[in-house]
């Protein structure tokens, strides 16, 4: 009795962890047809080298039926990938510039974008919200999203209002986020061993300073990744990392030089809100 009992449990749990695997494997391929989409912009595309999207999205652990938010999209580079990944099965909340916003940039920028909403076919379920450090905007209901995605924004938002605008991202990101959902964050990293004052204007910031404005909000570092690293990158250019692709903003002075460095050093950053 003992062995015909233990015979099925096992066979139980062999299964579970098939299901496990393939449903894994699923979530691996719709990624990748997601990413190799031609509806997919072709300079878009070109970038995959240096923003490796693939191997960054399953480090966050994203999944199709996740609820995801994503910030401050732009012009949908992410946007391209997540909308139809989630399309069917998840949902994208898109937490764009502010629509009341008094800069032209986001004005333009969030048009262009509402414009892709409307009529693009992957797009069709997007979410769009708004997002802007101190101020009462709303990224999603509270504790809804399963996981909420920032690329390459948190020098943005030091450079225009400090540390406090960066601890005030965070706990709008951490008031989003279910009880163990995931914040992943992605930026342009400045070496540690130079000074804080560096981050002022460069478009770089230091990895330990990501990592404390998180945790001063309550989130756990889950993991570090070096999926996004660039050792060719000295983080030490005339006009900061604008100075690099796909920005060049040198224009053709030393275009050569730092197009073989390609696009930035970057930290990668999986951070966890506590269950309790």
């Amino acid at each position: 009795m003992l062995n015909l009992l233990f015979i099925p449990i096992t066979v139980l749990g062999l299964s579970a962890c098939s299901e496990s695997i393939e449903s894994d494997a699923d979530s691996v391929n719709l990624l990748q047809q997601a990413i190799n989409s031609e509806s997919r912009s072709a300079s878009n595309r070109s970038r995959d080298e240096f923003r490796h999207p693939a191997e960054t999205l399953e480090f966050f652990g994203i999944q199709p039926n996740s609820t995801v938010v994503e910030i401050s999209p732009g012009g949908g580079w992410y946007t391209e990938i997540l909308a139809p990944y989630l399309k069917d099965d998840g949902l994208l909340y898109a937490a764009h510039f502010p629509a009341n916003s008094s800069s032209e940039y986001y004005q333009r920028s969030r048009q262009a974008f509402m414009e892709r909403v409307t009529n693009d076919s992957a797009f069709s379920a997007v979410v769009v919200t708004e997002f802007a450090p101190m101020s009462d905007s709303v990224i999603a209901p509270p504790e809804s999203a399963d996981m909420v995605l920032t690329f390459r924004n948190l020098h943005n938002w030091y450079m225009s209002g400090g540390e406090e605008a960066v601890q005030d991202a965070f706990m709008q990101f951490y008031t989003a986020l279910k009880p163990g959902g995931v914040l992943g964050v992605v930026d342009h990293r400045l070496p540690e061993t130079r000074p804080d004052e560096d981050m002022a204007n460069s478009g770089y910031m230091k990895e330990s300073f990501a990592i404390a404005m998180a945790e001063s909000v309550g989130f756990e570092l889950a993991e570090r990744s070096e999926i996004n690293a660039n050792s060719n990158d000295t983080a030490d250019h005339p006009r900061g990392v604008w100075t690099l692709p796909p920005t060049l903003r040198l224009g053709d002075e030393d275009k050569e030089k730092y197009t073989a460095i390609g696009e930035s050093d970057r930290f990668t950053l999986k951070f966890v809100k506590p269950k309790s």
